[in-house]
C-alpha cells in the first residue's frame, strides 16, 4: 500500500471536500444567478443576456455534484446510506429543482407570449434557489447534530421528519448560503454582461456581500454557543471502520475546539470574509478579478464548516457514541486506495474541461449581441 490506513482516510477527506468546494464555485455561481435573474433582469432582452451567461456552462457545472455523489458512496458508504435515508425528502426536493432547469433553459424561447417566459424565469428561480436552501438547511442540522441512530439489525437510520430540519439555526444557514450564491452569482454575471445589467449586476454583488458578511459572521457567534461533538476516547485512525468503539460528548462550543488548537485554521473562515470584501472593492474596475476573489466566499465558508466539525462527518444528536467519522466510516483501505488513483487521474481532468469552458466562452454578452442572435439564444 502506497498509504497508510489514516493517511488515505484523510486524503479522502480532502478529495470530497474539493469535489463540494468545487461544485460550489462551479455550479454555486448558476445557482446565485438564477436566484437573481427575476430581479436584476426587468426586460425580455435583459433577461436573456442573464441566463445567456450560465446557459452553456450548468450542465458541465452540475459534473462536480454527480462526482462528489459518487466519492460519497464510495468512500463513506456509511454517512451515503443514513444521509440519503434521512434527508430523503430533502433530496427528492433538490432533484426535481434541479430537473426543472433543463426545461427552463430549453423552452423559455419557444413562444413568445411574455406570461410563458415569465413561468420559465421564475421555473428558473424555484430551480436556483430550492437546492440552494437545502443544502444550507442541511449544513445546519449536521452543526446541530442530526437524529442519527442504530437499529436492531446494525443499519444506521435517521428519525427526525423533514420539518424538524427545517429549524432555525438550520434556516439561518439557508440564509447565509442564498447569499454567499447570490453574491457569487452576481459578479458572475458582472463579468459576462454589459450595461444595463452590468450595472445591476455589481450592485447587487455588493449588496450580497454585506449580507453574507453580516450573517457568516453572526452565524460564527451562533456557533460559538451551540452544544458541539467532542471525541475523548476509543477513535483509532489506523483502525478498522467501525462506529461504535468511541466515546464521543457534546458540549458548548465544541466546534471551536479545532481552531483553538490550530489557530492556521482561521485563516479559513479570512479566506471567505476576504473574498466578500475585496470582490465589492474591485466589481467596477477589475470585474475579472473580482469574480476570481468571489471564488474564495464557498471556498472559504465551506472549509470553514468542515474544519470546525472534523473528525466528524455526521454527528449524532440522539446518541454521540455512533457519530460518523472520518476514521471510522470509511470503505475498506484497499477501496480506498484503489480509488485515490482514479481520482488522481480524472480530477485534474473534470478541472481542465471546466477551465476550457470558461476560456472560449470569453467576452461580454450585449443587448444587441442578443437581438441580432450573435449571443446564445434562450
Amino acid at each position: 500500500m502506497l498509504f497508510d490506513y489514516a493517511t488515505i482516510k484523510l486524503i479522502w477527506w480532502v478529495f470530497i471536500g474539493v469535489l463540494f468546494i468545487g461544485y460550489a464555485i462551479t455550479d454555486g455561481f448558476d445557482l446565485g444567478t438564477g436566484i437573481l435573474l427575476p430581479f436584476i433582469g426587468k426586460t425580455d432582452v435583459e433577461r436573456r443576456m442573464i441566463i445567456a451567461t450560465i446557459g452553456p456552462v450548468w450542465d458541465g457545472n452540475q459534473v462536480w455534484l454527480i462526482t462528489a455523489g459518487g466519492a460519497l458512496f464510495a468512500a463513506w458508504p456509511l454517512v451515503y446510506a443514513a444521509s440519503f435515508s434521512g434527508f430523503f425528502l430533502a433530496m427528492i426536493l433538490t432533484l426535481f429543482a434541479l430537473l426543472f432547469r433543463p426545461p427552463a433553459f430549453d423552452y423559455r424561447n419557444k413562444m413568445q407570449d411574455p406570461r410563458w417566459r415569465s413561468f420559465w424565469d421564475w421555473a428558473m428561480f424555484a430551480a436556483c434557489l430550492v437546492p440552494t436552501v437545502i443544502f444550507g438547511v442541511a449544513i445546519g442540522n449536521l452543526l446541530q447534530g442530526v437524529s442519527l441512530e442504530l437499529d436492531d439489525t446494525m443499519h444506521f437510520r435517521m428519525t427526525s421528519s423533514f420539518l424538524s430540519l427545517l429549524n432555525p439555526f438550520a434556516l439561518f444557514c439557508a440564509l447565509v448560503a442564498v447569499a454567499m450564491l447570490a453574491c457569487h452569482g452576481a459578479f458572475w454575471v458582472a463579468l459576462k454582461t454589459a450595461d444595463p445589467v452590468e450595472s445591476k449586476a455589481i450592485g447587487a454583488g455588493r449588496f450580497f456581500a454585506v449580507l453574507f458578511l453580516v450573517l457568516f459572521i453572526s452565524a460564527g457567534f451562533w456557533v460559538s454557543q451551540l452544544d458541539g461533538y467532542l471525541v475523548v476516547g476509543g477513535l483509532d485512525p489506523q483502525g478498522a471502520a467501525n462506529p461504535l468503539l468511541k466515546t464521543v460528548i457534546k458540549k458548548e462550543g465544541a466546534w471551536l475546539a479545532n481552531f483553538q488548537a490550530n489557530p492556521a485554521f482561521w485563516v479559513a473562515p479570512l479566506v471567505a470574509i476576504a473574498g466578500a470584501l475585496c470582490a465589492m472593492v474591485l466589481a467596477r474596475k477589475q470585474q475579472a478579478l473580482a469574480f476570481g476573489v468571489s471564488c474564495c466566499i464557498p471556498l472559504g465558508t465551506i472549509a470553514t464548516f468542515g474544519l470546525a466539525i472534523f473528525p466528524f462527518i455526521m454527528p449524532s444528536s440522539t446518541n454521540p457514541n455512533i457519530s460518523l467519522t472520518v476514521w471510522d466510516a470509511t470503505s475498506s483501505h484497499i477501496t480506498l486506495e484503489i480509488m485515490f488513483w482514479a481520482t488522481v487521474i480524472f480530477l485534474p481532468l473534470v478541472t481542465m474541461y471546466t477551465s476550457w469552458v470558461y476560456w472560449v466562452l470569453r467576452g461580454k454578452i450585449t443587448p444587441r449581441s442578443i437581438e441580432e442572435g450573435t449571443a446564445a439564444t434562450y
